[in-house]
């Protein structure tokens, strides 16, 4: 089966092939790149055993002739993406497992070796990041020390963590990085200006936040490597999955839809935000398409997005018929940091404010029935037993995808129990990890591990 090529959401620039689109990260009227045709999942998928793996079998096709260089994707793949089961029959996908702790890293440093691979030699590539907390610092390790790049990542001042904040200031070979006096729609701005200014046409720019296709396309393994870690546990049993997506610049979303257009088996996505609602009210109906709303700081910072980029996407696909497969929630801080508190006790879990908006919408998602199944985080997992009553009763399986819990910037940093509050705190290694059977071992008062910053 030949490679699609990769068109233009705004249809006015021609088809280009996958390393054509790579390098360029924006069409040249502007828009976004979607591959032309959406390749069906190869038939012996589900019996990958490594994230590398499953990204040679799914993504290789959409490269080109030959696919990926031997060895590529397990290079950049090369960190667990475990799957967390919590009670009533709730999953979670982390994916803070890599170098950064943030969920990036995963299509950051496959990003990063594709395009290596793709430059000549001799070739010089500026990489332009607009970052709200965690796409900066991931992709600044992704390319740190590759000759061929130069990186330049603006983050809004004052609007990430601390962690985060020393992760992008961090010296790196190569990497520059600029606060702006803004908010991260602002330092979006700047880098799409940069793109159509005619002073920088000699320079060769790209992009690597989602609106590049070469950070996209990974995105969509997070679901497919969620829904078979959660078959597994369930015994090898498949259904539709309902998936709840912590969102915020939509790419995470858009890489879902892609894995449904694949074949994965999907009911509905949530797309679950915090403040910054305008997604879920442009789903309701009650706003226009593109008419963005400014930027609200939350305790969900990296989701703090007001005019998201991959709304674009979302839009071309949309008009596919895809409206029904998708509805959205809107968590405020109340409801995000009761959240944390919920998980916390009921499970033993520490969910971060990212995860808890997930988890959050995925409940309330559930609760309104309609055969809808739990969704907590960037959620996706199977329905129940294959029990009429049980579909019935709308109970089904979510999955969700976590940010690193120490992501709070210190002016927003949540009151807690006493021993919590105005401190960071991670789950230690290990903690809420068993066999998946139905009894989850017993929580303990060491399950967390506690820092003053």
């Amino acid at each position: 089966m030949s490679a699609p090529g990769y068109r233009s959401t705004r249809r006015r620039s021609p088809t280009v092939p996958f390393g054509e689109a790579l390098l360029a990260g924006l069409a040249p009227d502007g828009g976004l790149y979607l591959p032309e045709r959406i390749l069906p999942l190869p038939t012996d998928w589900e019996g990958v055993e490594t994230p590398g793996e499953l990204a040679v079998r799914v993504l290789g096709p959409y490269l080109g002739p030959g696919g990926a260089p031997p060895g590529l994707f397990e290079e950049a793949l090369d960190f667990p993406l475990p799957v967390v089961p919590l009670s009533r029959d709730r999953y979670l996908l982390e994916l803070f497992h890599g170098p950064t702790l943030a969920f990036k890293d995963l299509g950051a440093r496959t990003m990063a070796r594709l395009m290596s691979r793709v430059l000549e030699w001799d070739q010089r590539v500026t990489v332009l990041v607009a970052t709200s907390g965690d796409t900066g610092s991931a992709v600044a390790a992704a390319f740190a020390g590759l000759p061929q790049f130069e990186v330049v990542l603006l983050y809004p001042k004052g609007m990430v963590s601390e962690l985060q904040e020393r992760q992008l200031i961090t010296a790196r070979p190569g990497v520059r990085t600029f606060a702006v006096s803004g908010t991260f729609d602002d330092c979006q701005r700047l880098v799409k200006r940069a793109f159509a200014e005619p002073r920088l046409s000699e320079r060769r720019l790209t992009s690597a936040n989602s609106i590049n296709i070469g950070r996209l396309l990974p995105q969509a393994l997070y679901y497919l490597w969620a829904a078979l870690q959660v078959a597994r546990l369930r015994g090898g049993e498949w259904g539709e999955l309902v998936v709840s997506v912590p969102s915020g610049n939509l790419g995470n979303l858009t890489g879902g839809i892609l894995a449904l257009q694949m074949g994965l088996p999907v009911r509905r996505f949530v797309a679950a935000h915090n403040r910054n609602d305008f997604f879920p009210e442009f789903l309701r109906g009650v706003r226009p398409a593109f008419d963005f709303k400014s930027t609200v700081t939350t305790p969900s910072n990296a989701m703090d997005v007001g005019a998201p980029s991959n709304f674009e996407r979302l839009h071309a696909l949309l008009a596919a018929g895809l409206a029904e497969r998708i509805s959205g929630e809107s968590v405020d801080d109340a409801a995000t940091l009761e959240r944390i508190r919920v998980t916390a006790e009921e499970e033993g879990y520490l969910a971060c404010p990212h995860t808890a908006v997930g988890l959050e919408a995925g409940a309330r998602d559930r609760g309104r029935g309609g055969g809808g199944a739990p969704t907590p985080g960037p959620a996706a997992g199977p329905p129940p037993p294959r029990s009429a009553s049980r579909r019935a009763n709308g109970i089904g399986a979510g999955v969700a995808t976590l940010h690193p819990p120490w992501c709070w910037r210190p002016h927003t940093r949540p009151s807690f129990p006493t021993s919590w509050s105005g401190r960071s705190v991670a789950p230690l290694r290990g903690a809420r990890r068993w066999n998946g059977s139905a009894t989850p071992p017993p929580r303990s008062s060491r399950s967390c591990r506690v820092s003053t910053p």
